[in-house]
């Protein structure tokens, strides 16, 4: 799917109207013109093309640069009445302009108050100046000379202007929306001292922060300045629409490049083209809603927001915004189908960051409990070997030999010849302790003692497979001191596939906030790195069929049990996992977000499918999950019951399941 280019989904939700499902997107862009220094008249002519071009793009909201209007390089003149006065007719000319649309627009230029010249932010929609903003931090020093022309929006003593034959509020402002969103506004030098004027909006409720700003261009500024737009994204969970002055400013003694940053949540959606000698238009769609539920769920943010009573803290004005969501069939944002997995090169550093959490908690366990040994049962299996490889770094960490971790292979009435001849070459590869003891015998003497038919293939007949396993690596671990590592992830957690008091017990759990969809990725980066005997195997482990292998194998004894073919696919399930999890999004907004991240892949009727089933295990595997084994958190989801995750077992999943998003 190209980035940009609007998709319709031709689904259910093209039936309902736009007020039927809102799921709070906001679409905002950063608009940099072609400008001539000192000629607003004409520099308006440009804004104007923009707005237009912003219009036709369903943007909602459009930032400009600092002092836009008449152009950031105009030194001296700033103190001349025909440039401020030729500022004022040409915003006449953009109100004018706006007439009859919802843009909401943030345009800069000088404005006279109070006695004092103010460089400010223009905050108009629909022909009507809704507040004036005035510039708090002034940059002085080295090539800036801010306070030779402009006084500091702080000490202000004005609460309005008149401009372009309107009264407006005159300071710092909010401008509310009745659907969650609020926009804050600061300019430029604002971001860069250790209190930033955003800081304190987003305190009071601001989630989208625009920047007007004219940031001259050095070596390394670029990098440093997205860092920093990042950052207070990030620190805030708002958007932050950044829009710097471009080349055609005066090149006298800076060069501009026009720097166009939107970031959401520490994440930069798009970043516009630097040193464009024509007009850039660069939009970015906002989820309003996901950062209004990471807010929700951040409880330091609420005790910083309420202990804030700071001087400069100032309450806000609050300016009513009629701005409805942007229509969800105009949403063009980006959909990660693998939110789990990082992109590019960071995937291979963040696979041994996961690697060294997972080892390390392990490791600690062993010493505190004064283990020397741990044990693992193999199956030949993706997460089963991930738990072993897991378990020989946590021993070498501990300056013990690989032959310190037993593993057992338990074949029992599903497994099938690769499985199992994958589960003894790794073990030997790798140099651990290797034992087999097979369950079959023990499950059909099982079977008789509790009345169950030997043909019976029922969930009782599976279920008693797992259990005979984790009896057999229990008794083992007792007999020998050691401890039971767990094998399960955050996929099977969720899903509640795993069997109670089966392989969902151990000692310890390493892959416990591991989802199915990362476990791939964290064995190929091993085997990417390991010898040949070791990488031999962990390739065809890696592509074999996800399987618990409790029935028997298909008449070629390859697996009949394949795992996705019951649950749906784990890529699909993660994805869920992921946005239910992190952002509390209800059914309507997860299948809608699902059939972007997948689309050509998946249609709407196995998203659809899917999905119900991931609501209903989800929410009936909750004790499961209420008394699952200690193990490590090592991303941003977890469901232990200690750390991240709280919900009682049993929780009604009606109103998950009913689409009624809204």
């Amino acid at each position: 799917m190209e980035k940009g280019k609007v998709v319709c989904m031709e689904n259910e939700y093209t039936k309902k109207t736009d007020r039927d499902v809102q799921f709070g997107f906001c679409k905002v862009a950063c608009g940099v013109p072609t400008l001539r220094v000192g000629a607003p008249e004409e520099n308006v002519r440009e804004l104007c093309t923009l707005f237009d071009r912003a219009k036709d793009e369903h943007c909602e909201v459009l930032v400009f640069p600092e002092l836009s209007i008449c152009g950031y390089t105009c030194g001296d003149l700033f103190r001349h009445a025909v440039l401020l006065d030729a500022c004022e007719r040409a915003l006449e000319t953009l109100l004018r302009h706006t007439e009859g649309s919802d843009l909401l627009c943030v345009v800069g230029m000088p404005v006279r108050a109070g006695g004092a010249l103010y460089d400010c932010a223009l905050v108009l929609q629909n022909g009507k100046l809704l507040g004036v903003q005035p510039k708090e931090y002034l940059a002085e020093g080295a090539e800036f000379y801010e306070k030779r022309w402009f006084a500091s929006g702080a000490d202000a003593t004005a609460d309005s202007v008149r401009l372009a034959g309107q009264e407006v509020p005159f300071g710092r402002m909010l401008y509310e929306t009745d659907w969650g969103l609020t926009v804050g506004v600061e300019i430029c030098q604002d971001l860069w001292v250790p209190l930033p004027p955003s800081t304190f909006l987003a305190l009071q409720g601001a989630n989208l922060i625009v920047n007007l700003s004219a940031s001259d261009e050095i070596v390394t500024k670029a990098a440093y300045r997205a860092s920093l737009v990042k950052a207070q994204s990030a620190a805030l969970l708002c958007g932050y629409a950044y829009c710097s002055a471009g080349v055609t400013e005066s090149s006298t003694d800076l060069v501009f490049s026009g720097a166009a940053l939107l970031c959401e949540n520490g994440t930069i959606l798009r970043e516009g083209k630097r040193f464009s000698r024509k007009s850039e238009l660069t939009s970015a769609c906002f989820d309003i809603r996901k950062l209004e539920s990471l807010r929700l769920q951040d409880v330091s943010f609420r005790d910083n927001a309420a202990r804030a009573a700071i001087p400069n803290a100032t309450p806000c004005r609050r300016v009513r915004l009629d701005l409805p969501p942007l229509p969800y069939r105009l949403y063009d944002g980006d959909a990660d189908p693998c939110p789990f997995v990082p992109r590019g090169e960071k995937l291979h550093e963040r696979c041994e960051e996961i690697l060294q959490i997972q080892a390390s908690g392990l490791a600690t366990r062993m010493a505190n409990i004064r283990s020397e040994k741990l044990i693992v049962g193999i199956s030949g299996g993706l997460d089963s070997t991930l738990a072993l490889l897991v378990s020989v770094r946590a021993v070498q960490l501990l300056g013990y030999p690989a032959s310190n971790v037993l593993g057992v292979t338990m074949p029992g009435f599903g497994t099938t010849g690769r499985t199992y001849h994958n589960a003894l070459a790794l073990m030997k590869a790798l140099g651990v302790t290797v034992r087999e003891i097979r369950i079959d015998k023990a499950c059909i003497q099982h079977m008789r003692d509790i009345g169950l038919p030997e043909d019976a293939r029922d969930v009782t007949y599976e279920n008693l497979q797992a259990r005979e396993r984790t009896q057999i690596l229990m008794d083992l671990a007792n007999r020998e001191n050691r401890l039971l590592v767990g094998t399960g992830d955050l996929s099977e957690l969720a899903l509640g596939w795993c069997t109670y008091n089966g392989d969902h017990m151990s000692m310890y759990g390493v892959n416990a906030s591991v989802p199915k969809t990362l476990v791939r990725h964290l064995v190929r980066h091993i085997a990417d790195g390991s010898d040949p005997a070791v990488a031999e195997v962990l390739t065809d482990v890696l592509d074999t069929p996800v399987s618990p292998e409790l029935l028997p194998p298909d008449e070629n004894g390859e697996i009949a049990q394949k795992t996705e073919e019951t649950v749906g696919p784990y890529e699909l399930n993660d994805f869920f996992l992921y946005h239910f999890f992190r952002y509390g999004f209800g059914r309507e907004k997860l299948a809608f977000l699902a059939g972007r991240a997948f689309a050509g892949r998946y249609d709407e009727k196995q998203i659809e499918l899917c999905l119900t089933e991931f609501l209903r295990r989800f929410f009936r595997s909750q004790f499961k999950r209420s008394c699952m084994p200690d193990g490590p958190k090592v991303g941003s989801v977890s469901l232990s019951p200690r750390g991240d995750w709280r919900m009682p077992s049993d929780a009604d999943c009606a109103a998950w399941l009913r689409k009624n998003e809204s």
